[in-house]
């Protein structure tokens, strides 16, 4: 058997992994492959002919073939990040003794700081929303309302069942990264908006966001959405769901928020994910100090 061929026979029980125990999503899987099997790609290319023989300096010809070809360093930071777990795997299984990946440092990438929707694009939004003829009406304002008043991931939003929605406690069961639940507030005006989506739409027992035809919604139908309701307010180049949630994260922030509570709305494992907000708050600052401050 080719070292190639071998390759792909351990990814595909690696992959197989990952569904089973990790249960990640399918988005997050594909990527995870697509990174792997690149490699793996490269690797056929080579004269080396054993699992062992893959070194150190055959990741870093790989990552400089990346680099020469234009690959971004958020890009090759990712797939260094799929190898290292691919080679773990191959470590645990006894197949291979050191991690050639193990030691390689993630390029050094400049942090850009999220672009976000004022809240007076957001409200204009919602007008929008409630002065259309839409069928859809109801879900759309029900779509937005959640997405900012929850601070929600576009997959998080489609995969909420109505058992999730807990209008009593003016809270909602979210299903996030990893596998992991989390229990995030609901505020007044989201409740309001979800009970008159409730009252109008005919939903099962089980799904909660659908169309008129009870077709449960899905992240493209949504990302479409987003998109053109951002774009009658606002000409910021990401007009996608996940905007909505980085304007929720950064709204709380300008208003006061503990970070820590914050970190726990929005699902983060690390404090330092929740950080980054904290940093488009102060560029906001600065931003109103110098169109405003007579001695700016």
């Amino acid at each position: 058997m080719s070292l190639k061929n071998e390759l792909i026979k351990y990814f595909e029980e690696y992959a197989s992994r990952l569904k089973g125990v990790r249960r990640l999503s399918d988005l997050t899987l594909k990527s995870y492959g697509d990174d792997i099997l690149q490699f793996i790609e490269f690797i056929g290319e080579t004269e080396l002919r054993s699992i062992e023989s893959v070194n150190e300096n055959t990741m870093r010809l790989f990552l400089m073939n990346l680099s020469e070809r234009g690959v971004g360093k958020r890009s090759i930071a990712r797939k260094l990040s799929a190898l290292r777990g691919f080679f773990k795997f191959l470590m645990e299984k006894g197949v291979i003794r050191n991690n050639p990946a193990g030691k390689l440092r993630n390029p050094k990438t400049e942090k850009k700081l999220p672009e976000t929707l004022s809240l007076s694009s957001f409200e204009k939004i919602m007008q929008i929303v409630e002065e259309t003829d839409s069928a859809d009406k109801l879900l759309i304002k029900t779509i937005f309302d959640l997405l900012y008043g929850c601070a929600l991931r576009v997959s998080e939003l489609c995969s909420l069942e109505l058992k999730d929605v807990d209008l009593a406690n003016k809270t909602l069961i979210v299903f996030g990264k990893g596998a992991k639940h989390r229990i995030v507030p609901l505020g007044e005006k989201t409740i309001a908006t979800v009970k008159e989506y409730l009252e109008a739409i005919n939903y099962s027992s089980k799904k909660f966001l659908c169309n008129k035809q009870g077709t449960k919604i899905y992240p493209k139908y949504v990302q479409r959405v987003v998109k053109k309701y951002i774009s009658l307010v606002s000409d910021i180049k990401n007009k996608n769901p996940h905007t909505l949630r980085h304007s929720a994260a950064t709204h709380m922030l300008d208003r006061g928020a503990d970070l820590l509570a914050v970190k726990e709305i929005l699902g983060h494992e690390n404090l330092s994910t929740t950080q980054i907000y904290t940093h488009v708050s102060i560029e906001r600052l600065k931003k109103t100090y110098k169109s405003a401050h007579p001695k700016s």
